[in-house]
């Protein structure tokens, strides 16, 4: 078997399995060798602190309350472009993981997973369906062939527009599973700030457990650091308790510079996230945007003790591209951010492959993709 293995995997005993086979099974974990700085720790659960949410480097990280703005750091943030891509091509390029292994990835795929419906012609109905795939993200027949009943695989939230945050509620009680609300003016985000903030603060009234806010990027092509920060502590201050998710519209922002400052602006002002993009720009969460996002919460992390999660949306629609977004998580940040309570795909389209490639998985052949419809 070793035979066949990427030249970049090892067994690590401390990944715990997703797929609970009748014999006990080692899980292969990606490591790239060629990054000294990344982090390679197993979770460690027991020793850290109770108020830790993940650690790097063995030291233990705090959930981001954010710091005074520094503008010193914003100006000397700098990305070399033909570097990260070339870290990006090499990061596609390799061979993937493959049988057991390949299907216990994609189950952390899916417990990782934003299930979203952002459409204008969204229904009360449509809702409850995503919200009935939520709960229920792989057809029982395909469950009971992996013999995965014990796990309960689910995704990790549904992604909605406000006016439908109470029909998800009410679709989702007791499962476990978050409601998030798209707010601020989204896609565009250029509504006046007073009605952007109270849009927040209803959603949070309707019962939202996440917030998925979009950033002005004029003011990050202005350099207007102080503007964008004061915009981003406003939009947490509205939050609360719930999440907040800042989404930088990185098909927008042109350059990977203007991405590496507004992400680390973001987290300054508190973000818990800080997500790629809408899904709605021409270009969306691609590989090169997600390394310097990536690296910037590495950074940050270091410096301040403190540990952001990341999001991946738009464009990713392939079992394929959701593993190299994993490998590439634990490569530069460590197993800590391999959960979703630090790691998120937003997705509409992406589970219907899921489920075709653990139907072969399981069956030995790929079902067709009617059999998927509401994925």
């Amino acid at each position: 078997m070793q035979d066949s293995l990427p030249y970049n995997y090892r067994f690590d005993d401390q990944f715990v399995a997703l797929l609970p086979y009748r014999e006990q099974r080692r899980i292969l974990v990606p490591v790239d060798h060629d990054h000294p700085g990344a982090a390679h720790e197993p979770v460690r659960k027991a020793g850290r602190d109770e108020t830790s949410i993940a650690t790097l480097g063995g030291r233990p990280l705090q959930p981001n309350i954010g710091i005074p703005l520094d503008l010193n750091w914003i100006q000397e943030v700098r990305v070399n472009t033909s570097a990260v891509e070339r870290r990006a091509q090499s990061q596609v390029a390799r061979r993937t993981v493959k049988k057991e292994w390949q299907a216990a990835w994609l189950l952390r795929v899916i417990s990782c997973m934003d299930l979203t419906t952002l459409s204008g012609d969204d229904t009360d109905g449509r809702v409850r369906r995503l919200c009935a795939k939520a709960r229920q993200p792989l057809q029982q027949d395909l469950v009971r062939k992996l013999e995965i009943e014990e796990l309960d695989v689910k995704v990790a939230a549904v992604c909605v527009y406000h006016v439908f945050v109470e029909t998800a509620l009410h679709a989702l009680e007791g499962s476990g599973i978050h409601v998030a609300a798209v707010s601020t003016g989204f896609p565009a985000g250029l509504s006046p700030l007073a009605e952007r903030v109270a849009e927040i603060r209803r959603s949070v009234e309707a019962g939202a457990h996440e917030i998925d806010i979009v950033i002005t990027r004029s003011l990050v092509f202005g350099g207007r650091w102080q503007a964008l920060y004061d915009e981003i502590a406003a939009f947490k201050q509205a939050c609360g308790a719930a999440h907040m998710k800042v989404i930088l519209a990185a098909g927008d922002l042109l350059t990977l510079r203007n991405v590496a400052r507004a992400s680390v602006v973001a987290m300054m002002a508190g973000a818990d996230f800080i997500k790629t993009s809408t899904g709605k720009e021409p270009t969306n969460a691609t590989l090169p945007v997600g390394l310097v996002m990536i690296r910037a919460i590495r950074e940050y992390a270091q410096q301040t003790g403190m540990a952001v999660g990341f999001k991946a949306a738009g464009g990713i629609r392939t079992a394929k591209q959701s593993t190299d977004w994993l490998a590439m998580m634990k490569e530069e940040l460590g197993q800590s951010w391999m959960h979703a309570e630090l790691f998120r795909f937003g997705a509409s389209g992406l589970l219907g492959d899921i489920e075709r490639q653990l139907e072969h998985h399981a069956t030995g052949r790929y079902s067709a993709e009617y059999r998927h419809p509401i994925a």
